[in-house]
């Protein structure tokens, strides 16, 4: 909460933040989407209560909310046209290379022409809410020649019924995610000792083994 609320009255960083993140998870780094939109709307939340998270300095300028939705929709919509760009114009050089030779080559692929087939190019909109193969999947719609405007007209849709709902619910009711966090934290805990247990058992028992063979 202490790191959220530092950046609550500097906006410019935030909305810095979210591109650079929105960009990086369209590549498929494991910055998970839905993580960076609901810390956006906690921001939101904590710049629109000062009450509760006071600004460093009176008359600072906290994040808007509704420019907040605007930057993470536009966010969205360009990393995934990047990633459909690149698909389209260097998606036949790429797709030989060791880095995506295992989306290629594994489930994740077939999936993706199952649905080319069965949906046509309503299959980018599904990539959008399939969270491990957005990349290859936007990377194929422009591989396969999805025109331009349909992809965009599809990933715009989907993602202007997904992203902003996603960050001005948790700007207005972040109360409720912030109350839920120390019950949130226990279970993490609980489930962290518990497969730690686990392996350290484990650990114990091929060394036993080991020793008596």
């Amino acid at each position: 909460m202490a790191f959220f609320a530092q950046y609550a009255y500097q906006p410019m960083y935030v909305y810095g933040f979210i591109v650079a993140f929105m960009v990086a998870s369209g590549f498929g780094l494991p910055i998970p989407e839905e993580l960076t939109l609901m810390s956006a709307g906690l921001v939101a939340y904590m710049a629109n209560n000062p009450d509760k998270y006071p600004p460093p300095y009176p008359g600072m300028e906290g994040v808007d909310t509704i420019v907040l939705c605007i930057v993470c929709f536009s966010a969205v919509v360009f990393s995934d046209t990047l990633v459909y760009l690149i698909g389209k114009y260097f998606g036949g050089s790429l797709i030989k290379t060791r880095f995506l030779k295992k989306h290629v080559e594994g489930e994740g692929f077939k999936r993706i022409n199952s649905w080319f087939q069965k949906y046509g190019g309503w299959a980018c909109g599904i990539f959008r809410f399939t969270p491990g193969i957005r990349f290859p999947g936007h990377l194929s719609c422009g591989l396969l020649g999805i025109p331009l405007w349909k992809f965009l007209a599809i990933d715009a849709l989907v993602a202007f019924i997904s992203v902003p709902t996603q960050v001005y619910i948790v700007a207005k009711y972040g109360h409720l995610i912030i109350d839920r966090l120390a019950e949130f934290k226990m279970t993490v805990v609980a489930i962290a000792a518990g497969l730690f247990l686990i392996w350290l058992i484990r650990k114990v028992y091929k060394k036993h083994v080991r020793k008596n063979t």
